[in-house]
């Protein structure tokens, strides 16, 4: 709040939120403003609707008092209250076939125009590398207009795949519940002899999130008491299998490996990352003549392409599976509500970032794998997606020695 000649100036601070959604959205949102609550109590707090979408048509929602004295309700909720889309700003035919902009119209100068009428000081994007990249984008657009706006992300995404960051927020969380997911979906293995069942997690590019997956249902595992007399025992329920695009497969390899445990424990239970095999299976939908489904930033549409179904049609027969299951946790891990981990982190991170937006400086507010994964500003610039998993963490390496898998890169 500023006093101009008299005049009470209230600053105004918007909220966004794009991409996927993650554990961490509506928390996030709270986090904030409990934070401006307390340092800009005056400040006026609205929320695009479905991000940029919203910012594009002018859509929004103002915070009333309400919100500012109930935000804890925020902390226990997963998804985002103010809506999420994909919208890539630099796609400038997309969104006009969606009727975001109109022809000759750039969606970058629509969505400014829109905060500067909105009268917006501070932006906070919430998103993967995608939303920030476009934030970046519109800080230089300001700056190079003349007005001055400053926006500070936060990184959300449980792919946990962003350069330089090395925890994303949501992430942990997702692994915990999609731990949950197949504790439940692995007692189907009494349904049937022979039982081949596929666990297909996010991840389009990066192994994280099923290699996380994968520890933390082991870790619990560990905990459980089994009864072999009347035949429930550890290793029909453990993992035989993780399979990520970071690793290399030898699909003859893992034939004779898994056959194995099929004759020895009657089923076997395989981790999957969506993205793993992508490449052969793009290949193939090609080679039959048929257009690839991507969505607006070019990316392969994985819930259309199916990988699950593809492994198990390539795993079934060889492995002499008499019924096959698979099941996706994407969904049901991404919309959960953060676990106390991702909330202490999830805080610390708004915290700052409000704090470093009423100093008016402008990034990202993460872990910077570069700073030893110190919680601070990183710069918009070096915000970058796709970031790979490091198979030879320990902990992963670890993981393939315990379920007898080769370990291959």
């Amino acid at each position: 709040m500023a006093n101009y000649f008299g005049k009470i100036i209230l600053m105004k601070i918007a909220f966004l939120t794009a991409g996927g959604i993650a554990p961490c959205l509506s928390a996030s949102i709270g986090a904030l403003i409990e934070y401006y609550n307390k340092a800009e109590p005056e400040a006026g707090l609205i929320g695009y609707l479905n991000g940029y979408r919203g910012l594009l048509l002018g859509k929004k929602i103002d915070f009333p008092a309400s919100v500012k004295e109930n935000v804890h309700i925020l902390f226990r909720f997963g998804g985002s209250p103010i809506g999420n889309s994909r919208v890539k700003l630099a796609n400038i035919e997309d969104c006009i076939k969606h009727g975001y902009i109109q022809e000759g119209e750039d969606p970058l100068e629509v969505a400014a125009k829109q905060l500067v009428q909105d009268k917006v000081d501070i932006l906070h994007t919430i998103g993967g590398d995608d939303t920030n990249t476009a934030a970046a984008d519109l800080v230089e657009f300001f700056a190079n207009s003349g007005h001055n706006l400053t926006v500070v992300g936060l990184p959300k995404t449980v792919d946990n795949d962003i350069f330089p960051i090395s925890q994303t927020l949501g992430a942990w969380t997702a692994a915990e519940q999609g731990a949950i997911f197949f504790e439940n979906i692995a007692n189907e293995n009494t349904t049937s002899t022979r039982q081949l069942i596929i666990h297909e997690v996010m991840g389009r590019h990066c192994g994280w999130l099923t290699a996380a997956t994968a520890e933390a249902y082991r870790n619990h595992l560990d905990t459980k008491e089994f009864l072999p007399e009347l035949l429930i025992n550890k290793e029909r329920w453990d993992i035989d299998a993780i399979y990520i695009p970071e690793l290399t497969i030898d699909f003859e390899r893992e034939v004779e490996r898994l056959k194995k445990r099929m004759d020895e424990k009657d089923g076997v239970n395989i981790f999957l990352s969506e993205g793993a095999g992508i490449d052969t299976i793009v290949h193939e939908i090609e080679a039959r003549g048929e257009a690839v489904p991507r969505d607006a930033f070019g990316h392969v549409r994985l819930d259309e392409t199916n990988p699950g179904q593809w492994f198990a049609k390539q795993f079934a027969k060889r492995l002499g599976a008499e019924k096959t299951l698979v099941q996706k946790s994407g969904y049901f891990a991404r919309s959960a509500t953060p676990n106390d981990k991702d909330l202490d982190l999830i805080k610390r991170s708004a915290f700052l970032a409000a704090e470093y937006a009423l100093e008016g400086k402008s990034g990202v507010v993460g872990m910077d794998e570069d700073k030893d994964g110190k919680l601070t500003l990183i710069d918009l610039s070096r915000i970058k997606g796709g970031k790979p998993f490091d198979i030879h963490v320990p902990w992963f390496t670890d993981l393939l020695n315990h379920i007898r898998q080769p370990v291959a890169s």
